[in-house]
């Protein structure tokens, strides 16, 4: 049985009159103590007036009365955490005064972030405080405890907790894996009867969320009754999919469980536009356009309370920040900055209790803020360059506005012309209710790995119950018995060899060789096949060394005179520094002095940074949005040829976009199809195909224009250059951004292309995409990931530390071995996730299909210098880009040589 949603998923807006449930009945349902608490809070009720509940709060506490398991999607601010609480508070008080409550937890709240459970908390002791007040008025005495246990809670606050248990647990999927695990608290979460996930788009699509998945089914099958499951987004799509990730299955290979989705993502008012410094990016001086950039930043700031701004980089956001202060007298120390990953946890802190309180007129993060802690007095987000995502999008505009009824006020600046076409097709999409799709990792045993060895490590029990909980998580609805196998083969060490590697077995099965009389037959029915745990330091292994989190290889910065320690720093980043170098961490700038294993030592300085920025991977842009984009452009070619750029511009201007964006985006087409024709721009119908010869580098370059984000493109330009270079017998460079890639070769060697691609078999291209990685850093790395998640290495042993960099060369020396063992779950698993998770193979395979079958055409044009929408390609290759200015003068010369081949006519044609 599934479920059914209240309200359709691609809704524009929402509709109060399409809710049927009224605000008295829902007051209706709250304890006397618990309305008078909300009366007190959000205003005196007058029936027929309406507004007293938020959509999500209205259609949620209903369903947690009922005990239905429900995924709740509305506005970040509009109300639906304090809606899940409000519900299950006002269900816990009833039973506490009944007498009903135990020592033991009720409720879960899972967070995917520390700082956003322990945000929770502190906005859980208001209503729990008054309300228990207010009961002790009346002479009742009441309680309703509350805690939050994670990585950083303290031995002490844990056995505190087995004493006096929290009725109310705020933990995150790490937590309750080992607390599932715990030989003393396990029992105390037999009672729980409402779990609630928080953020759990963040969680659905990736190895989190799979962990927690299965943790949720062992919970499930430990607990004296189901709990109700309540999950909470901002913004999600497929919204049936992520229910069922939730709720998870009646029976492995079943139906998923009941549930109802509350969908009122579309109930808040918002106010978003696109800009652009200039009309034109590439001629328009690049201090002209940074000036105007932010003195237009400036303004929005001056303008409004408080400011939040997005970028895409750790690196961005500090380069905003310092360049604030330094060209404006408004912003020092006390009213501005910056957040991100790689600032210390006392820092980050200061900064969330300043935003929290309205103290900061600006602050600049990437994505730390993105999720997590309420911050009421933000009025404006203005996200610089693209999010990459609808989703990104709508989850980072929707801190602004957290006051009921306010306005969500947004903008967003690009920098680039590729992102300007990205982000006007991004808030398009957004206005239609369009929401990029979650997509689940399936199958992966990595986490397969661990919680089948702590459902061992628990106790001795019957194999038909250890798979038949895996199979229930929504992540593992298909597991079959070829893939069960193959991992018992790995977790028995049934492979000859393994012993001498110090890889061991980590279970036992077998109902006829139980090792040291671990159990009594008379437990089980005689024969029935039994696992158990292997090794007297199992529990110790598993509790120290489980998570689906990798480690990275980063660098602590210390100042030399005090030995202070202020950030941190990607190793990789280090490889382009060198003594004297000046960079920016923390709002601070810093010069580089030396390095000491895992410690860089700096000086503070005052001189201006000499390198422009770190290492940081950027989002890739979503492939449901990239398939946007490519309609988006058959419809803008459709209208240039039929009424001219007149048309072009006039459709631009229905959308969220200021005048230079429309300008921009109308001139950048219009020199395109002038320079190379139509047949140059790629489609939702149409792959495109450029070849330069590049004479002076003696190379040719062939620039695929596919717009279906990095992670596609990643992996189909690995596909294209292993069948290039076997039928060139040369080697293949690849340089990959989100709306295509570039493979070059030596200028002498030429392959068709155009052959290649339609001669790719989509049924072949799993395989052959599998066989390219054979002997990367890729495979290497993700190995290394996946051992360490398998515990085939382990992180911590017997008191000692493995490091990331040294988790990396043990993995070197298992891979070859690993490899040479066939169908090995780990290889398997290190496989799977690099082609699915990381080069969307799924995608590919689609496109291909769409080749094979006619939908696609694939069309080729030889051109003397870049196109237009190749020159931000053009420029990954160019050897003499390294600063921003070297960029611009590529881009110039590019631009330039374009306009020369447009004849005079083309030219007006563009810009009447």
């Amino acid at each position: 049985m599934g479920g059914r949603e209240r309200l359709a998923t691609t809704a524009p807006a929402f509709d109060p009159e399409s809710v049927a449930i009224d605000d008295a009945d829902v007051l209706e349902l709250l304890d006397p103590v618990v309305q008078e608490w909300w009366v007190e809070q959000f205003g005196e009720f007058v029936p027929g007036n309406g507004g007293f509940f938020t959509p999500p709060q209205k259609e949620a506490v209903p369903l947690i009365h009922e005990g239905e398991n429900a995924l709740i999607c509305a506005p970040t601010g509009s109300g639906k955490t304090l809606a899940s609480f409000t519900g299950i508070i006002n269900e816990l008080f009833g039973k506490a005064r009944e007498d009903e409550l135990d020592n033991s937890v009720y409720c879960l709240y899972v967070s995917p972030l520390k700082s956003l459970a322990n945000d929770i908390h502190r906005n859980l002791e208001v209503p729990l405080a008054d309300v228990t007040a207010k009961l002790d008025e009346r002479g009742e005495d009441v309680e309703i405890r509350h805690a939050i246990r994670h990585g950083d809670t303290s031995d002490s606050e844990r056995q505190a907790m087995l004493e006096t248990t929290p009725h109310i647990l705020n933990t995150t999927p790490e937590t309750l894996a080992i607390l599932l695990n715990s030989p003393k608290f396990r029992e105390k979460l037999e009672t729980v009867e409402y779990v609630v996930v928080d953020e759990i788009h963040s969680l659905a699509e990736n190895k989190r969320g799979t962990h927690l998945s299965v943790s949720l089914e062992r919970l499930e099958a430990m607990a004296e009754g189901s709990p109700t499951r309540i999950g909470c987004s901002a913004t999600v799509e497929p919204l049936s999919t992520v229910a069922e990730f939730l709720v998870g299955r009646e029976e492995p290979g079943g139906d998923s469980r009941p549930y109802e989705i509350v969908d009122t993502r579309f109930s808040r008012d918002f106010d978003v536009e696109l800009s652009c410094p200039t009309d034109d990016l590439i001629d328009t001086p690049s201090g002209v356009v940074t000036d105007r950039f932010y003195r237009q930043l400036h303004d929005h700031v001056q303008s409004h309370t408080n400011t939040l701004i997005f970028t895409n980089t750790r690196s961005g956001a500090e380069r905003v920040l310092q360049n604030l202060r330094e060209k404006f007298d408004a912003y020092d120390e006390g009213n501005s900055g910056c957040h991100h990953g790689s600032l210390s946890k006392e820092k980050r802190h200061e900064i969330e209790e300043a935003l929290k309180a309205g103290t900061l007129d600006v602050v600049t993060t990437s994505t730390s803020l993105e999720l997590g802690i309420d911050m009421p007095h933000i009025d404006l987000v203005v996200q610089v360059g693209s999010p990459k995502s609808v989703a990104s999008l709508l989850q980072r505009i929707g801190r602004a506005g957290h006051q009921l009824g306010q306005t969500v006020e947004g903008r967003v600046v690009a920098l680039d012309r590729d992102e300007l076409v990205e982000c006007a097709v991004m808030l398009k999409k957004a206005e239609e209710g369009f929401v990029d799709r979650v997509f689940i990792p399936e199958n992966a045993q990595d986490v397969a790995t661990q919680q089948v060895y702590g459902m061992a490590i628990n106790r001795v029990r019957p194999e038909r119950e250890i798979r038949g909980i895996l199979g229930r998580a929504y992540p593992y609805r298909d597991y079959g018995d070829d893939e069960w196998e193959q991992l018992m083969r790995y977790m028995t060490a049934d492979y000859p060899g393994m012993e001498e590697k110090n890889v061991y077995a980590k279970v036992w099965r077998d109902a006829n060789d139980p090792p040291d009389g671990e159990y009594h037959y008379d437990e089980y029915d005689v024969g029935e096949p039994l696992m158990g745990k292997r090794g007297r330091l199992a529990r110790v292994i598993y509790m120290t060394n489980i998570g689906t989190i990798p480690d990275s290889f980063t660098c602590d910065v210390k100042t030399r005179s005090s030995g202070e320690w202020v950030g941190q720093l990607d190793e990789s980043y280090l490889d382009t520094l060198e003594q004297g170098d000046v960079f920016v961490l923390g709002g601070a700038n810093y010069e580089y002095r030396y390095r000491r294993g895992s410690k860089v030592y700096v000086d503070p300085t005052s001189a201006r940074p000499t390198v422009p920025s770190w290492f940081s991977e950027r989002l890739p842009l979503s492939y449901d949005l990239g398939r946007e984009i490519l309609t988006f452009q058959r419809d803008l070619l459709d209208r240039l040829e039929r009424g001219g750029m007149s048309e072009v511009r006039n459709w631009l201007r229905e959308m969220p976009l200021d005048e230079n964006s429309v300008r921009a985006i109308a001139r950048m087409f219009g020199q395109q199809v002038a320079y190379a024709g139509s047949e140059s721009v790629a489609t939702d119908d149409r792959l495109v195909v450029e070849t330069v010869l590049d004479h002076d580098e003696y190379e040719r370059h062939y620039h695929v224009h596919s717009n279906y984000g990095r992670r596609f493109n990643d992996g189909f330009s690995r596909l294209l250059a292993y069948q290039m270079a076997q039928a060139a017998n040369a080697n293949v460079q690849v340089a990959v951004a989100d709306n295509g890639f570039t493979l070059s070769m030596p200028l002498n060697r030429k392959v068709d292309i155009r052959r290649v691609i339609e001669d790719l078999d989509p049924s072949e291209a799993r395989a052959n995409l599998r066989a390219s990685l054979d002997g990367t850093d890729l495979l290497q790395r993700y190995f290394r990931i996946n051992a360490t998640r398998s515990l085939m290495i382990l992180k911590r042993y017997k008191g000692y530390e493995k490091s990331a960099s040294q988790q990396q060369v043990s993995s070197e020396m298992l891979l070859g071995f690993a490899e040479d063992l066939g169908d090995f779950a780990v290889v398997e698993e290190t496989y799977r996730e690099i082609l699915e998770d990381k080069l969307n193979v799924a995608g590919i395979e689609d496109v291909l299909r769409d080749i094979e079958r006619g939908a696609v055409d694939v069309a080729t044009i030889r051109v003397d210098s870049p196109t237009p929408r190749a020159f931000g390609l053009a420029t990954l290759l160019a050897s003499d880009v390294v600063l921003a200015e070297d960029e611009s003068a590529v881009l110039e010369a590019f631009h330039e040589r374009v306009l020369d081949e447009i004849d005079g006519d083309g030219a007006v044609a563009i810009d009447d």
